[in-house]
């Protein structure tokens, strides 16, 4: 058992000073007032910084300099997993974009095992992919892109408990097939579509509750008469979207507007690459086939095509607050809770509160990470 003391708490639902966060056996115990702190307990000094719950990242196709896509091991998950500490990140879903079967299989097994090996970190696959449209295909290899059949909804229904997130198009996919995924409990996520409003509206009668990038690869608000996908989003009040905020991938007014409209069920996400936090010298790196370069902190191919980004949450946090506008505990939540409700995991992390994981991220007033702590264990032990 320790304390945490002498910080700005931001637990996720309010925002407090002069209280000390106690750990016990990897999860919060209590907050309590410092005044009131044991006299016997083990005590860390936060040196007024801020302290939030761990970050959690819903679609994060690599960082570091590797890819999942590449290389779809244990071994890159916990990679992943080392790098994202640096940044804030203790929490996220490994994002597979669409590949063959046999690459599918191979990044389901290797989360399966991670996940048993580790808890609270990797929090279960997202196949962004290949049940998506073609026309909103993005950077998604085309020839990869495929309706599934029975027998393969049948077995990703079975991989629920390492299996979180499937996005797919809704217009191109089944609406039995939508049921039998949201039935296993897997999150399905509308994305890479060119759904009308009217088929956006029925893919979420089937079940679906996340959009994919919100903005990128679907049908936006074309005029007064055609609401797209995106329109969709903003009028069915349980859907939750994910946001990439680096100032390429959308405008900062487009932030502002969705959080206007959507409020707690918008989140920030990466869609990070092999350029997030990467190694001296990296320029370019493999996109399933196709290279994509790094060039003034976006990822692009040769045609100009963003391909995921290079984007690190705490440096998403600092711009929506800065650029976009938002409200830097709003922000937090945005990176922290928001995330955790849209998955069903509020009840574990995402927040800090008695019973819950101590998964834990310190950041210093310009948002650069001081600390992490993982399941109630400090991860850089220079504290």
């Amino acid at each position: 058992m320790y304390a945490l003391y002498h910080c700005e708490l931001l637990t996720g639902y309010q925002k407090l000073t002069d209280t000390a966060v106690i750990i016990d056996d990897g999860k919060i115990h209590s907050l309590v007032k410092e005044s009131e702190l044991p006299d016997n307990i083990e005590r860390f000094d936060l040196n007024g910084n801020r302290l939030t719950a761990g970050f959690i990242d819903l679609q994060l196709n690599g960082c570091g300099g590797v890819m999942f896509n590449t290389a779809p091991t244990a071994d890159t998950l916990a990679h992943m997993h080392q790098t994202n500490l640096k940044t804030g990140t203790t929490s996220f879903l490994p994002t597979l974009i669409s590949d063959t079967d046999d690459i599918i299989y191979q990044a389901v097994d290797a989360t399966r095992i991670y996940m048993s090996q580790h808890q609270h970190q990797v929090l279960g696959v997202h196949l962004e992919g290949p049940f998506t449209n073609p026309v909103r295909k993005g950077i998604h290899p085309e020839q990869q892109l495929r309706q599934p059949n029975d027998q393969m909804i049948q077995w990703l229904a079975e991989q629920a408990p390492w299996l979180k997130k499937v996005t797919l198009a809704p217009e191109v996919n089944q609406d039995s097939h939508i049921r039998r995924l949201c039935d296993a409990g897997i999150t399905v996520s509308l994305g890479h579509s060119a759904a009308t409003y009217e088929q956006a509206m029925a893919g979420f009668d089937q079940g679906i509750t996340f959009a994919t990038h919100l903005f990128n690869a679907m049908t936006s608000i074309a005029n007064g008469r055609s609401p797209g996908v995106v329109g969709a989003v903003f009028d069915r009040e349980n859907i939750y979207a994910g946001i990439i905020a680096d100032g390429c991938h959308v405008h900062w007014s487009n932030i502002r507007m969705a959080k206007k409209i959507m409020g707690s069920r918008l989140c920030l996400v990466t869609d990070a690459t092999a350029a997030a936090t990467p190694p001296p010298g990296l320029t370019q790196f493999d996109f399933c086939g196709t290279p994509v370069f790094l060039e003034n902190g976006q990822c692009v191919d040769e045609n100009g095509t963003l391909g995921g980004s290079a984007l690190t949450m705490n440096q998403g946090i600092k711009l929506l607050v800065e650029q976009a506008g938002i409200a830097q505990e709003e922000a937090f939540r945005m990176a922290t809770l928001y995330p955790a409700r849209a998955i069903g995991m509020d009840h574990l992390i995402g927040a800090m509160q008695p019973g819950m994981v101590a998964n834990l991220t310190i950041t210093d007033p310009q948002y650069q990470v001081v600390n992490t702590i993982v399941n109630g264990q400090w991860t850089n032990q220079n504290m």
